[in-house]
């Protein structure tokens, strides 16, 4: 075999190992999740226990490859003078990017809104897998994103350090 066939051959092989990584990556593992199945909870600050809230026009994705996939686009209908005084606040709020087709969440966008003030960051439910709370962003207007981060116990479990006494026990 000649040193150009083996070279294109080589090429050849990248290139199409790489178009499908890309494709895995962005596409193929995400699904879009109905209204009825996103489910969309904020905990109040009283009970601490995640009870479900009015959301309208619910946008969302999904996949079952990873907890932190999930993101959503909505609107509420109540002001963010009310979810204050009722909902728990998310103290680290960082919105992870979203495939580029989901053109509805902008996370470079939300996590400068979050940092302005001009949206607030909820806590939707803690724990809604082992190490990850779903996040809620609630602009002023009523728009608002969800997403999936990390917590405390997560990045510790993750990282391959002792998880400490305040964290669940992981289910196997």
């Amino acid at each position: 075999m000649s040193g150009k066939l083996l070279g294109a051959l080589i090429v050849t092989v990248a290139l199409i190992a790489g178009v499908a990584m890309y494709y895995l990556q962005i596409y193929a593992f995400y699904d879009e999740v109905s209204a009825e199945a996103t489910d969309l909870r904020l905990t109040p600050m009283v009970t601490g226990a995640a009870e479900p809230i009015l959301a309208d026009a619910v946008e969302a994705i999904d996949a079952d490859s990873s907890p932190l996939r999930f993101r959503a686009c909505f609107t509420v209908p109540m002001s963010q003078a009310m979810l204050t005084e009722t909902y728990a606040p998310y103290d680290r709020p960082e919105p992870l990017n979203a495939p580029p087709w989901f053109d509805c969440f902008d996370a470079a966008r939300i996590g400068a809104d979050l940092a302005s003030g001009e949206a607030l960051a909820f806590l939707g439910e803690k724990n809604i897998a082992y190490g990850v709370d779903r996040v809620v962003a609630i602009y002023g207007d009523g728009r608002a994103y969800a997403w999936h981060q990390l917590n405390n116990c997560g990045e510790t479990a993750y990282d391959g350090s002792p998880v400490g006494e305040e964290c669940p026990p992981r289910e196997e």
